[in-house]
């Protein structure tokens, strides 16, 4: 299988299917309680990655597990679960636009905590019409549905969350395949979802006769689609493909969610809405192209020290 095959695949994976899985969420959370929803989602497509890798798993040092451990917690637990139990009071597209912000955040923990991570300042500015659209959103989703702005709060959180371990998987890729990472991270999130879910009382009051053919059909796709092949692509993707390339799927995912939740599920979705999540997704791509020229940048000069201690040798 060609090189240019697999990262067309894999950016369709994290384009069109994480788009869609908003959707599918919301399928899902109508007979299916949310905890126990993800934690399905995450523990079944984790155990079958974990089985994909075979003999791999044994070899795995205990250092890789726990750094998956706090990953899948962040990831699944962090962001999935939140995400689904806000989005039993929010509509899809709106949880998707909010999740669109991980690369601010992403970007703030750069700032705040890695000195060798300087921003330009245009990426800073970026950030103000970006989270000045996702206040839009959410004022505009509480004053259509009559709903509180803290699910919103929770979106906000989850994207966070996200980012986090985003920040942290970063050194990981080293150390074991995409696949094992993936199943590593996405079985560990599911059993702590599942003693989540039992905790909150959602598996005493659940009964499987009561879920519909649409929720089933909803977390099979969840599990494929979203945890099976798209995570598995997404770790592949930060593994061979720069960083500020991959994360374009923020600013691809909201239209995605967007036209599913408006056209089949008759999502509302104002115009100050569509002006809101403009705002973001122009923001997420000034901060992308920012990176993308910052990264250069640096390769051009380390390029240029190399050549001149070549030049002094010579």
């Amino acid at each position: 299988m060609s090189r240019r095959f697999l990262v067309i695949g894999s950016f369709a994976a994290i384009y069109l299917l994480w788009g869609s899985t908003y959707f599918a969420i919301a399928l899902g959370l109508k007979s299916i309680p949310p905890f126990l929803l993800m934690a399905l989602r995450s523990f079944c497509g984790g155990i079958l990655l974990l089985a994909l890798s075979g003999r791999q798993v044994a070899g795995t040092s205990l250092q890789t597990w726990l750094q998956a451990c706090w990953c899948g917690l962040l990831f699944f637990v962090g962001c999935h679960g939140v995400l689904a139990f806000a989005q039993q009071s929010v509509p899809s597209g709106v949880a998707a636009i909010v999740l669109a912000t991980i690369p601010f955040w992403i970007l703030l923990i750069d700032v705040l905590f890695r000195g060798d991570q300087r921003p330009r300042p245009i990426a800073l500015l970026a950030l103000v019409p970006g989270f000045f659209g996702v206040g839009l959103v959410a004022w505009q989703n509480v004053e259509q549905a009559g709903i509180s702005i803290l699910p919103v709060v929770w979106l906000l959180a989850a994207a966070l969350s996200w980012s986090i371990g985003t920040v942290l998987s970063r050194g990981m890729s080293s150390q074991a395949s995409a696949i094992l990472l993936s199943g590593m991270q996405l079985s560990i999130g599911g059993v702590v979802l599942f003693a989540i879910s039992l905790l909150t009382g959602e598996i005493e009051g659940f009964t499987p006769s009561d879920v519909s053919m649409t929720s089933v059909a909803a977390a099979l796709w969840l599990i494929v689609s979203g945890s099976v092949i798209g995570f598995a692509a997404y770790n592949w993707l930060l593994e061979n493909v720069p960083t500020s390339l991959v994360s374009t799927y923020t600013f691809v995912n909201p239209v995605v969610a967007v036209l599913l939740g408006t056209v089949v599920l008759g999502e509302p979705f104002s115009r100050m809405m569509l002006v809101g999540a403009s705002l973001v997704i122009v923001s997420v791509i000034v901060i992308w192209r920012a990176e993308r020229s910052g990264s250069r940048r640096t390769k051009d000069e380390a390029d240029r020290g190399i050549r001149h201690l070549s030049l002094r040798k010579t």
